[in-house]
Order: structure tokens, then C-alpha cells, then sequence
């Protein structure tokens, strides 16, 4: 039964997602977060003075906008008066801004929340080697002209042997002299010290998921968000954005979905993670990417007060943990505890979108909610959560061809799944994905009549 304290999602929208290094190398992540939350407050109509906060995920943090959720509300022309908080939970962050404004709402602190996330990978930093910080703050400190000339030449001798480094070793493999590449250590697990490509090896090996499998499901998901292009359906929620410097050229759609793309293709490309006995590969993996999305969250009350006809409402959520080094099935340790609290199984659920973050892990994801092994020896449940039927999974494509800007995701799962759910007329759907660090979360939505 509708309540007033029930959670609603009027609207919501994104900026094309664009791999990095590309087109938007030169746009602010706090540039790719106005545009969406401008984009969102125009589509819904809002009075900005109607908002009660601003709730941003982000895991990239710039420098220069340290709490970036504020500095992207000013910006998008929300009022001084209202407070805005970044939120980081690696992969997840955009949904836990969605689940944070969830519970400000839902505990009468808030009627509407703009939440959302943003992420330009392209510009995540370079991180100088300890002996060459060490160079450069002995030449800052040196007094003496002797001191100045010997503290440059060890800094040129330090950047000299950082540069060789860099170039003759891999950028996976640590050294004490060279650079570190920020997105690499960060897409490293500090507690089993394996990137993330190495526990998507993990799953395909435990779960016995052949290379050949993952290409199909890589292949299926290009397939699915050219077929989405085409038709307009992934156009309907994102929202143009204008490149620097001259602002005249801009993009429209997201730069990754490949409508030539072939399984002889991808059954050439290399193992990148295990070189020697590893399956996963560039192509059955999602790129690194930049992007943003918002979304507006209301009480039932407040949304039927303004005149607002919702999409859909939140019904529950769950995060939940697991091993680091197996983190890709967060999806199915998270969603029965969603599933629970929502009053639902899986059996009701007529859409999912399930992030792609390696072909590999979504595989793993769904045997494993359809095991029974599984859901007595990790979940604690005497059968099986369910099937997942592929034809109602990521049916607009998913991340191995639109891309996974990690702050920004989860804002694109939902909104994506809102908008279908809309269109298709379903009642039930779940928004899901895997964290770095070992967790899981997901989203069960109820379509709004």
C-alpha cells in the first residue's frame, strides 16, 4: 500500500558514457556532474529551492574539488543554502548516493534529494615515486645556489630513471622508481593485493567459465546497446555534453557500443591479466570510462504535492559483503537480502541490470543465484535464490560496451532500469553490481502506475 514516506523516483538522466582518454579527457568530473544534475533539474521541471540536499558518488576525488558533490550543485545552479555531500563506496557510489537519499527521505530529514554520481578516469593522476617527492622537496628546501644546482641535478637523475622505468617494465608491475599509475592501484584490493582483472580470473576458473562463453556474452552486450542506439532508447536518458575549450563540438551517445564488433574478433585478443592460462581479455571486460548521471528522489507526499507523476519507486536495497578476492559476486550475496526486505523473490523480477564488469563475473553471478550449493554454503538458505532469465538481463547492453565509469555507474543501472521498466510496463525490477574490496549491492524497484 502507497505510503507518503514510500521513496520515488521522478526522473533521471546521464551524460554519454565515453571511453577514457577520449573525447572528454579534458572535461572536469565536476563539469560531467553539472551537466547532468542541469540536465535533471530541467527535464523534471524543478524549482531548485524545493531541494534539500545534493548526493554525489565519486571515487576519483580531484584535488580541486575534494567534495565534489558541492562544488557540481553550485554549479548546476542549486541554491547556497542547500548542503551537498560526496560519497564514496568504490563501484557503488552512485547507488549508495541513491540509497543514501533513500534513507534521508524515508527518516523525514529530507522530502527531495538529488543523487547521482560522476568520474573522469582520463584524468586520474599519475603518483611520482617516493625518491623523486623526496628530489623535489630537497630542491624546494635548498638555501645555497651549490644546493639548488646539486638538488636539480638529483631530481633531472631521478625523473631520468623513472621515465626508464616506465618504459621498459609493464605498468602492472610495482617498482619503487617509477611513476604508479592511480588507476591501477586503485583497481588493486589492499587486503589480497590482486587487481580486479585477477579475481574476475578467480570466478572464471572456480565456476568453470570457458573464454569462449564470455566472448558470446561480450559480443551480446555490443549487440544489445547498438540495437538500443539505433532504436533511441539509451538517447531518451542522456544528455548532451559540449567539449572545452571552444564549447562547439559535442557528444550525443555513448563512444564504446561497436555495431562492427565479431566474436573471431574477440577470440583474438589476448589473456591481459594471466598472460599464460587466463581467459580474460580487453574485449570481455568493460574499458575504463568517463560519465555521469543524476537522478531526483522524493517522498510520495512531496512528489504527489507538486504535481509530479513518479517512474518508479524504491522498494529495497541491501549491501553485502564477501571475500576481497571474489568480489564479483557481490551481486548475489546482495540482492537475496534486497530481495527479503522488498517482500519478493526472484521470480517476481522482470528486469535486471546486472553491471558488467567483467563477462566473466556476471556469469558467475547468475549460477551462482541458481545454485543450491551456493545458497546453503554461503547465503545460509535452504535452496537456490533463482534464474535469471538472460532475456530480461541488461536488455539495453551493459558495461563491456557502454563502460563503467566506476563514481557514475550505479546512477546509469538505475536509471536505465526505471525508463525500461516504464517502457515495457513491468513491475519489478533490480539494479545490481559488484564493489571492489569485496562487497555487493542492489536496488529492487517497483514501477509507479
Amino acid at each position: 500500500m502507497a505510503q507518503d514516506r514510500d521513496v520515488v523516483l521522478v526522473e533521471g538522466v546521464r551524460t554519454p558514457f565515453v571511453k577514457s582518454d577520449t573525447k572528454f579527457k579534458d572535461v572536469h568530473p565536476a563539469e560531467l556532474g553539472r551537466v547532468a544534475v542541469h540536465e535533471l533539474i530541467e527535464r523534471s521541471n524543478l524549482d531548485v529551492n524545493m531541494v534539500d540536499e545534493v548526493i554525489i558518488g565519486n571515487t576519483g576525488n580531484p584535488p580541486d574539488a575534494v567534495n565534489i558533490a558541492r562544488v557540481v550543485a553550485l554549479r548546476a545552479g542549486v541554491p547556497l543554502n542547500v548542503p551537498a555531500v560526496s560519497v564514496h563506496r568504490n563501484c557503488a557510489s552512485a547507488l549508495e548516493s541513491i540509497t543514501t537519499g533513500f534513507e534521508r527521505i524515508r527518516a523525514g530529514t529530507c522530502d527531495t534529494v538529488i543523487a547521482g554520481g560522476t568520474e573522469n578516469m582520463s584524468q586520474l593522476p599519475l603518483i611520482m615515486s617516493k625518491p623523486f617527492v623526496q628530489a623535489f622537496q630537497r630542491l624546494m628546501g635548498a638555501r645555497s645556489t651549490g644546493q639548488q644546482l646539486s638538488g636539480l641535478f638529483n631530481l633531472i637523475k631521478t625523473d631520468l630513471r623513472q621515465v626508464m622505468e616506465l618504459v621498459t617494465t609493464s605498468p602492472l608491475v610495482a617498482s619503487p622508481h617509477k611513476p604508479r599509475v592511480s588507476v591501477v592501484e586503485g583497481l588493486t584490493d589492499p587486503f589480497v593485493g590482486i587487481n580486479m582483472g585477477q579475481t574476475a580470473e578467480l570466478l572464471a576458473k572456480e565456476w568453470n567459465i570457458s573464454r569462449e562463453e564470455q566472448d558470446k556474452f561480450a559480443l551480446a552486450s555490443h549487440q544489445k546497446a547498438v540495437a538500443a542506439q539505433k532504436s533511441g532508447r539509451l538517447g531518451e536518458e542522456i544528455a548532451s555534453v559540449f567539449l572545452p575549450p571552444s564549447f562547439k563540438e559535442f557528444v550525443v551517445e555513448d563512444i564504446g557500443p561497436r555495431a562492427e564488433q565479431t566474436i573471431e574478433q574477440l577470440a583474438k585478443l589476448k589473456p591481459f591479466f594471466d598472460r599464460k592460462y587466463g581467459t580474460i581479455t580487453v574485449g570481455n571486460a568493460c574499458p575504463l570510462t568517463d560519465g555521469a548521471g543524476a537522478v531526483l528522489l522524493m517522498s510520495r507526499a512531496k512528489a504527489r504535492e507538486l504535481g509530479y507523476k513518479p517512474i518508479a519507486s524504491i522498494r529495497g536495497y541491501a549491501f553485502a559483503g564477501l571475500e576481497p578476492e571474489r568480489m564479483g559476486l557481490g551481486p548475489a550475496y546482495a540482492t537475496p537480502v534486497a530481495l527479503k526486505r522488498a517482500g519478493l523473490t526472484l521470480k517476481d523480477i522482470g528486469l535486471v541490470e546486472l553491471n558488467e564488469a567483467f563477462a566473466a563475473q556476471v556469469i558467475a553471478c547468475m549460477k551462482a543465484l541458481d545454485s543450491d550449493q551456493f545458497a546453503k554454503d554461503k547465503l545460509g538458505l535452504d535452496k537456490k535464490v533463482g534464474t535469471i532469465d538472460p532475456a530480461t538481463l541488461n536488455v539495453n547492453g551493459g558495461a563491456i560496451a557502454l563502460g563503467h565509469p566506476v563514481g557514475a555507474t550505479g546512477t546509469r543501472l538505475v536509471v536505465t532500469l526505471m525508463k525500461e521498466m516504464k517502457k515495457r510496463n513491468v513491475q519489478f525490477g533490480l539494479a545490481t553490481l559488484c564493489i571492489g574490496g569485496g562487497q555487493g549491492g542492489s536496488v529492487i524497484l517497483e514501477r509507479e502506475n
